[in-house]
């Protein structure tokens, strides 16, 4: 990734919700443009200061990203239908972009992802916005695996990515 690239201006969270799930409690964060963030129990960054932490359009939102999110963990859905707000460089929302391109119920590695952004020798910065995205799940980061069929990192941790790729139907091995 280019060392100029400035992150852009993120746009304030507006409406906050904790949705309760079968990886545990996940924290739903948007603004009026969309979904922002989702967060799970062992992120320890504090809530926005707001004295209604539901309000305006964003609570919209997080109402619709919790029913899509419960209708995926039922098994009902495997295509997320969201408005993102995402912020980060271009690079980062470049993978963001194809990260979604990853169908559900399969896998692909960060070389992989890194070839079908035109950059295949950029792995490593891959991996960092990978490691960057705000919005697990829906951008579904937990499908990205080392190049050896091995889980890596994972926000949630390594029992919730292993959970998620099973509830998708990927076979895991032992690696």
């Amino acid at each position: 990734m280019p060392s100029n690239e400035k992150p852009q201006i993120a746009q304030r969270v507006s409406a906050w919700s904790y949705l309760y799930s079968p990886i545990g409690r996940l924290t739903l964060l948007a603004n009026s443009a969309g979904l922002t963030e989702i967060r799970f129990a062992n992120n320890s960054t504090p809530l926005p200061s707001t004295r209604q932490p539901e309000r305006g359009q964003g609570k919209a939102w997080l109402a619709l990203a919790s029913e899509q999110l419960n209708a995926y963990f039922d098994g009902r859905l495997q295509t997320f239908d969201l408005p993102l707000s995402l912020q980060g460089s271009d690079f980062q929302r470049r993978v963001w972009a194809q990260l979604q391109q990853v169908a559900h119920g399969t896998t692909a590695s960060y070389g992989q992802l890194a070839s079908a952004i035109g950059q295949p020798t950029a792995a490593r910065a891959v991996g960092m916005a990978n490691n960057k995205n705000p919005i697990p799940i829906v951008i579904p980061c937990h499908r990205i695996i080392g190049s050896k069929g091995s889980l890596t990192g994972f926000a949630g941790g390594l029992d919730a990515k292993r959970w998620l790729l099973a509830h998708e139907g990927v076979p895991l091995g032992d690696g």
